[in-house]
């Protein structure tokens, strides 16, 4: 019986695995979808935009930790960062300790432009998670966090 057992457990946890795929795949297709339309109406792509958000998450970067961070290649982030500096959302600025390094610093007052179009999917986000439990709200971040990491590492092992 304990046989039957595991290969009902397998078979449902691959089924689970499978529908995690198919969800996470739609997931990840309306986030990209989500961020370019926000993009779009400040003239961005996504790519800059997401760039935006990771220089407001982490504070003022150099371009080498940007592209440590977005896991695109040196030439890219110049290329990005010229882009952001001439739309006015980063300046580049002097490092404050190594005079040899450069800082790239967000623009506050253009940054908040884009935060109105956060505004409705913020509350949306916070009703979502009414049907939760505290305790499931913590599994979906330890997953989360998880599974952002291998992206993170997937990305880098694609740009070498």
């Amino acid at each position: 019986m304990a046989k039957a057992d595991e290969k009902r457990d397998e078979a449902a946890r691959s089924e689970v695995l499978g529908q995690l795929m198919t969800v996470g795949r739609a997931h990840s297709a309306v986030t990209v979808m989500f961020h370019s339309a926000v993009a779009a109406q400040q003239g961005l792509n996504a790519t800059e935009e997401k760039t935006l958000d990771l220089l407001q998450r982490h504070g003022p970067l150099t371009a080498k930790e940007l592209a440590e961070l977005t896991g695109l290649a040196p030439a890219s982030v110049t290329g990005l960062l010229d882009r952001l500096e001439d739309k006015g959302f980063v300046h580049r600025a002097k490092h404050p300790t190594d005079k040899r390094r450069v800082l790239v610093e967000l623009d506050q007052d253009k940054l908040a432009e884009l935060a109105v179009f956060f505004e409705d999917w913020a509350r949306d986000i916070v009703e979502a998670c009414e049907e939760f439990s505290t305790d499931e709200l913590r599994t979906v971040i330890r997953f989360l966090s998880v599974m952002s990491e291998r992206q993170h590492a997937a990305a880098a092992r694609l740009t070498g």
